[in-house]
Order: C-alpha cells, then sequence, then structure tokens
C-alpha cells in the first residue's frame, strides 16, 4: 500500500464557503503557490469539474497533468491521476467537518505522489508536506479573506 502524506488546519468559514474555493480550478494559480495553470476538461451535470488540466511546480516535482475528480458529498472531493509525464500516482483527498455549529471548518488534505523516475521516500514525503502545508495555508486566506469568484 502506498504511503501518504495527511494534514488539517481549521478555517474560519463554513464548509460551503471553503468547498467553494476548493472546487474554483480556474482561481487555484491564485492561491495554491504550486499550480501555475488550471483548466477544467469536463463536468459532470451538476457542473462540477470531472477532469483538470494542472501545470504543477512544487520545486522537486514540475509537471502538467491530468486529475480526475469525485465529489463525495458536499463536504469531500478526491482526485487521481488520469496523465503525467512525471507522476506515477497523484492522489488526494479534501475532507471538511463542520465545526462550532457551521462557523468553522476543519479541513483535511491527505495526498500520495509517487513519481516515475527513482526518488527517496522520504523526499517524496517532504514534497508531499510542503504540497499540503502551502495548499491549506493559501485556502485558509483564500476564504477568510472572502475573495470569491
Amino acid at each position: 500500500m502506498a504511503e501518504h502524506t495527511r494534514s488539517s488546519i481549521i478555517v474560519e468559514a463554513a464548509p460551503a464557503e471553503v468547498m467553494e474555493v476548493i472546487a474554483d480550478f480556474g482561481r487555484y494559480p491564485e492561491w495554491t503557490g504550486e499550480v501555475k495553470e488550471a483548466e477544467v476538461l469536463s463536468t459532470d451535470d451538476r457542473g462540477r469539474a470531472e477532469r483538470v488540466r494542472l501545470l504543477l511546480d512544487a520545486g522537486a516535482i514540475r509537471d502538467e497533468h491530468t486529475l480526475a475528480y469525485e465529489w463525495i458529498g458536499p463536504e469531500e472531493v478526491r482526485w487521481s491521476l488520469v496523465r503525467s509525464q512525471m507522476l506515477r500516482t497523484l492522489d488526494g483527498v479534501y475532507r471538511l467537518r463542520s465545526l462550532d455549529g457551521g462557523s468553522r471548518t476543519e479541513v483535511t488534505y491527505q495526498l500520495t505522489v509517487d513519481v516515475k523516475i527513482p526518488m527517496l521516500g522520504m523526499i517524496k514525503r517532504k514534497a508531499e508536506k510542503v504540497i499540503i502545508d502551502r495548499a491549506l495555508d493559501g485556502l485558509k486566506k483564500r476564504v477568510e479573506s472572502g475573495a470569491k469568484s
């Protein structure tokens, strides 16, 4: 079984507000740090992204890839790798948990990355941790700033 990295953060906003920012792929370059371009390639019957092309620059991991998204209720989204030059695996999940009657949200981000080139497991975990921490910090700042599409 592949190893994964997981971290959580508390966001001062309702889960729906957090998920709105997570689902707005076109604005990822504004707050994620590692995502330089994002393009929704297909959507489901509810208008949610199913396939997204991302240009990622995370230091040790630089790649253009396509991810498939699965929306599980209003508080979870999962993704898996469809196509990539450098990556063998890029599986992740955002899970949201309502706190304080819905005024705050615990966001948990779990990520599994595997590259096609040989890389020490410790370096892969460090890259995952950097991606997760920057994404969670960026998400928190983006949501709490009230920036909307």
